[in-house]
């Protein structure tokens, strides 16, 4: 087919909206390691071979992804980010991997983690250049579309530095079109919203949801509570855009999971993890596994608060509840019995005044109104409360920048729990009464 008419039909696919992301990828939250965040772009093999960004470190994270048990807590993905290129394109056009780092190029790392059960995660940019200064992807979509495919690449997160907002409403729809001719199911990570937000436009969800994904909203996490809390802030103070985008195939992404660093301590590290969970965000550690310490490791393998962020009906959690350093954040999940949903409820500590909180409250006050009742436990703690009626009020003791979360698992009567639902049961609605809650306190 002639050059002309190729851009003729990739034209009218774009305006017609024809070319939707087909990968069938991503029905809960994508699961995995990244590097960047705590690796960053440390080039410097000579003076600092374990820590730079080379095939070896990741190859290294795949091995303890599978021997330390991440794999089985379901963490799939080994994801390199930035810095893993040529500074220049081969004479043909195409993407080279650091010559140094990447001896044996990324088709072989992707064999790697492919031979461990893993799937493979690659980044590019829309712009003329990645935000560290490599190749972009701008005037070699296709091209680099087919490079990753040719090398077996699982998940492509495409940042947004060096292009122009206003221009991305028609390259990342393209890209993705691009991914979907080359026949092999790519995960789609766009930094699409967040770019344009920066530039004081509204992005379009129905399309940003039709073409990604998951896509970044606000902020680079840091490795600091700071940074955490501004991003727990911007997706509450959010919400009534946010929430309705999320769901099964495209999910907002609040950005990495830094338990284990330098900047968050234990209490705020379970915070992170279970607003995570609440938010139905993608799980991607970014943490040295090597070196991680045992009660870190344990949050980020906690499988219940796991289960709550990969819960199958896809509903992204809300803050109901904010006043005086104690916020409350809801989210429905399965089971469902009638009407009714279960709930994962997550007690969150802003104060740090040095002493616990209690927060005291009936399940009926955070909108858990089943006749039925419901079981109700502590994911971190492994308090089981029982089955608990509507009226009956709970209290917590919530550390300072802490968090006690909980799963109120709805009954079909008072002796025996009801079996799972599929997702074709309910159709949420965010404006519904399912988040209605008093908001003068309890």
């Amino acid at each position: 087919m002639c050059q002309k008419c190729q851009i003729g039909i990739l034209v009218f696919c774009l305006i017609s909206g024809g070319i939707a992301l087909e990968n069938g990828l991503a029905r809960t939250p994508p699961m995995g390691w990244l590097a960047w965040e705590r690796f960053r772009c440390n080039t410097d093999c000579k003076n600092d071979p374990e820590n730079c960004i080379s095939e070896n470190l990741f190859r290294t994270m795949a091995d303890i992804v599978i021997s330390e048990g991440y794999a089985a807590a379901g963490y799939e993905y080994i994801n390199v980010d930035d810095c893993w290129l040529e500074k220049e394109r081969d004479r043909f056009g195409q993407l080279v991997p650091d010559r140094q780092r990447f001896p044996r190029g990324m088709k072989a790392l992707a064999d790697y983690v492919h031979s461990k059960g893993l799937k493979f995660g690659i980044y590019e940019d829309f712009g003329n250049y990645t935000c560290a200064g490599y190749p972009g992807v701008l005037g070699y979509l296709r091209t680099d579309a087919e490079t990753f495919a040719s090398w077996d690449v699982d998940y492509v997160k495409l940042d947004g530095c060096y292009a122009h907002p206003s221009e991305m409403d028609r390259g990342y729809p393209e890209f993705g079109f691009y991914l979907n001719q080359t026949g092999r199911a790519m995960m789609y990570s766009c930094s699409w919203p967040v770019y344009q937000i920066y530039a004081g436009m509204q992005p379009n969800f129905t399309s940003i949801i039709e073409h990604c994904n998951l896509w970044r909203n606000f902020d680079d996490i840091q490795d600091s509570w700071a940074s955490v809390e501004s991003i727990i802030d911007y997706y509450g103070n959010n919400q009534d855009v946010i929430v309705a985008n999320a769901g099964p195939g495209h999910w907002n992404d609040p950005d990495m999971l830094i338990i284990g660093n330098f900047g968050l301590s234990y209490e705020q590290s379970k915070t992170q993890m279970a607003i995570w969970a609440i938010l139905a965000a993608p799980l991607l550690m970014s943490v040295d596994l090597r070196s991680i310490r045992p009660e870190y490791k344990a949050i980020l393998q906690n499988k219940k608060i796991i289960a709550v962020d990969q819960d199958p009906l896809g509903i992204q959690g809300r803050r109901i509840y904010k006043h005086k350093g104690i916020e409350i954040w809801s989210r429905p999940i399965t089971p469902l019995y009638q009407n009714y949903f279960s709930y994962a409820i997550a007690f969150l500590n802003r104060r740090t005044d040095g002493t616990p909180s209690d927060v005291a409250v009936t399940l009926k006050e955070l909108g858990l109104t089943s006749p039925t009742g419901y079981r109700v436990e502590d994911l971190y703690e492994d308090v089981d409360y029982g089955v608990l009626s509507s009226q009956t009020k709970i209290k917590v003791k919530v550390n300072p920048s802490g968090v006690v979360i909980l799963r109120a698992d709805v009954q079909n009567d008072f002796k025996r729990r009801i079996p799972y639902y599929t997702t074709q049961r309910t159709i949420y609605n965010p404006l519904s009464q399912v988040f209605r809650i008093r908001n003068n306190g309890f």
